[in-house]
């Protein structure tokens, strides 16, 4: 099979029955969520986040990722300080080990003998015949103040020993779809093919896995012109080459020559992240390999 034809293959989404599969998923947690009684007249949202969300994931990496955010308290941190308006402290009763404990529950009651609650932040939904895997995050409302009237909005999430960190899985979803529309429509095609490409080089034992997420990031910071190639042949040649390049030596003591997350309010390299620069070069230089571009 030629490169060619073998990159257009790549380009699409996960297949029908796999797309069916998802949306059961979220829909069953969200089920479980209405149904939970101890959320009841609550302020409760629930959303899908992710790859699957963003339409970028492939049938190897089918699970379905669910915040569910609670508004009753709002966590926030300030660029300057007073940069936060005046406001009292939150003393209602959703506090981060509440709000996993009646989540916890929730799905258990939804999901008998089918939630994995070890893990450090997730409960991970194991698969069925007629769903896919699921990991579902407790999550609450965070803001990021520049000023009293202008704010970053994302999600804080607690790990079970207190440690939070925060998401912009809506800004995430904003910024692919601002992507796609000016690449006309080639980028999350893009990004699928070098999903693909790292589930192959994985399958065949020529590569280790690289985080899905991070596989994304890395091609979301190729310029917009490499997605305009005549081929997928020419375009995978430049997202290749433009990240090996790019990623060479330290990471830049210019904060505007750095990488960022899709969300574009993180940094895509940074200590508390499970991958580096060198990681992403070595990706870039297998995949130059295993689809045979010459030297």
């Amino acid at each position: 099979m030629k490169l060619e034809e073998k990159l257009s293959g790549w380009t699409g989404p996960s297949s029908t029955t796999e797309q069916d599969k998802q949306d059961r998923t979220e829909r069953m947690i969200r089920e479980a969520i209405k149904d939970h009684a101890a959320f009841s007249g609550y302020d409760l949202s629930v959303y899908a986040k992710g790859s699957y969300a963003n339409n970028t994931n492939v049938k190897a990496d089918s699970d379905v990722d669910i915040a569910v955010q609670c508004g009753e308290a709002v966590y926030w941190e300030e660029a300057t300080k007073g940069a936060h308006p005046p406001s009292k402290a939150y003393a209602g009763i959703w506090t981060p080990v509440k709000l996993r404990s009646e989540l916890e529950s929730a799905l258990r009651a939804k999901f008998p003998g089918q939630v994995d609650s070890s893990g450090s932040t997730a409960f991970r939904i194991h698969s069925s015949s007629a769903r896919v895997d699921a990991d579902v995050v407790p999550c609450f409302d965070y803001r990021y103040y520049f000023s009293s009237s202008n704010y970053r909005v994302g999600a804080r999430v607690f790990k079970k020993n207190g440690t939070p960190l925060e998401n912009y899985s809506k800004k995430q979803l904003e910024n692919g779809r601002a992507k796609n529309t000016r690449t006309k429509q080639y980028y999350k095609n893009a990004v699928r093919i070098m999903k693909r490409v790292e589930n192959a080089m994985v399958a065949e034992g020529v590569h280790r896995e690289v985080p899905s997420f991070f596989v994304e990031c890395l091609v979301y910071n190729c310029p917009d012109s490499i997605f305009l190639a005549p081929t997928w042949t020419k375009t995978v040649e430049g997202v290749i080459v433009h990240i090996w390049q790019k990623l060479q030596g330290d990471e830049p003591s210019v904060d505007s020559d750095r990488w960022l997350e899709v969300s574009e309010c993180k940094y895509l390299f940074q200590s508390a992240q499970d991958w580096n620069r060198q990681d992403g070069r070595d990706f870039a230089k297998a995949a130059w390999n295993y689809l045979g571009y010459a030297s």
